[in-house]
């Protein structure tokens, strides 16, 4: 059966790299609930973070009862019902509009922890200034509907309003954010140095954890803001959390030639179980389980999670190494494929594919479509055991039908 399997270890390698960029510079630093939401894996993140931010009631009830700490919540609108739950356990709420801040304004100052400081809210704003390459994922796209744009907060009635909240980086670097903080400080210097305003988000999208990543010139971006406007900045990634920590392990169902081409069938959904794979688009790393006795097949790169006493060949280009498939999930959706992968040795049914980094942005998508089975849930503990946390059986897709 398909599983995803994530590693505790590494999971808390990325937790350490956060949590000292945050001593560092002084930022909280908060789990984005909507990248990785694993509830047995976040014990183990829960020591390093401030806390967590959520997109909705649901998400932040999540981050209450299993992290703790700091909750921060942003949702492009609020039913009135949600709202109402939120004031009474969450610590700053962003709002998307002026319109919905006005509606719910007195709600909100009025509720007794406002009163006594327990609570505070926010605006995301829209900065107007595009460094992202892929519009699907670009908040700053013209007509964007995430954020007021600055200059429609010149002239308005920001009573109430104690932070700026800002989300428009998508698996990128420091060049992106220092080009868009400065924009921020272009437009809107004069409203972070008054006194009113005493946090600024500057949200997720960060690489923070890649091994290429630039985090002195981050902490220094972060500390020159915080003594600048003296305020707090907070930090919320989320694939920074759980990057290279976990992997898809799926096998071969079937094998066939169809007009010249070779397909491979496996037992898991691109659609159903790693969907940014077709809405990014990306090519995810792909490595093949080598049997015992022919470990001269293997290639340098391994997965992110290798199982002890097991080797791995990687995944070549179409035509790159001598035996290409292409790999297909077990739906009726035609475009349902990770496309042309070459290996060092023909495929055979029940081979494992190790589909690499799928922590993020997968196990928090992913559907029952077509009733395909669902991928357990298992966790690689340091001393190499392994333990399944969910499976899913027949009844879990039943009952999300109603």
């Amino acid at each position: 059966m398909a599983e995803f399997l994530l590693s505790v270890s590494a999971l808390e390698g990325n937790a350490r790299v956060l949590r000292r960029v945050a001593d560092a510079s002084g930022a909280k630093v908060l789990i984005a609930l909507k990248a990785f939401a694993t509830t047995s894996a976040l014990h183990y993140l829960r020591p390093y973070a401030d806390g967590a931010c959520a997109s909705g009631l649901y998400e932040a009830q999540l981050a209450a009862e299993y992290l703790g700490g700091y909750i921060a919540v942003y949702s492009p609108a609020y039913t009135q019902d949600d709202l109402s739950h939120l004031l009474d356990f969450a610590h700053h709420i962003d709002f998307n509009s002026l319109p919905q801040w006005m509606r719910f304004r007195d709600l909100c100052l009025q509720h007794p922890r406002t009163l006594n400081g327990e609570l505070q809210f926010g605006l995301r704003v829209n900065p107007c200034h595009s460094t992202g390459h892929t519009p699907l994922y670009d908040p700053c796209a013209p007509g964007s509907r995430l954020g007021v744009p600055l200059c429609d907060l010149h002239d308005a009635d920001l009573t109430g309003i104690t932070g700026l909240h800002l989300h428009t980086l998508c698996e990128q670097y420091t060049d992106d954010l220092i080009s868009t903080i400065a924009a921020l400080e272009k437009q809107a210097a004069p409203l972070l140095a008054s006194s009113a305003i005493r946090y600024l988000n500057i949200g997720g999208g960060h690489w923070i954890t890649k091994a290429d990543y630039n985090r002195t010139a981050l902490e220094e971006l972060i500390t020159r803001l915080q003594q600048r406007y003296n305020l707090q900045v907070f930090l919320e990634p989320g694939e920074a959390w759980c990057i290279h920590s976990g992997v898809l392990r799926a096998h071969v169902l079937d094998i066939f030639e169809s007009l010249g081409h070779h397909h491979a069938i496996l037992d898991v959904s691109v659609s159903a179980h790693m969907p940014d794979v077709l809405e990014m688009p990306y090519r995810p790393r792909i490595f093949c389980l080598v049997p015992p006795g022919v470990s001269n097949a293997m290639r340098e790169q391994q997965p992110a999670v290798c199982l002890p006493g097991e080797h791995y060949a990687a995944a070549g280009a179409n035509n790159e190494l001598p035996y290409t498939y292409c790999l297909g999930a077990p739906t009726c959706l035609a475009g349902d494929v990770l496309g042309d992968f070459s290996f060092p040795r023909p495929l055979d049914i029940g081979d494992a594919i190790i589909l690499d980094d799928m922590a993020q942005y997968t196990i928090v998508k992913t559907t029952h479509f077509n009733g395909v089975a669902h991928p357990s849930i298992a966790l690689l503990l340091p001393d190499g055991s392994v333990r399944v946390v969910r499976s899913f059986s027949y009844h879990d897709f039943v009952d999300r039908l109603g």
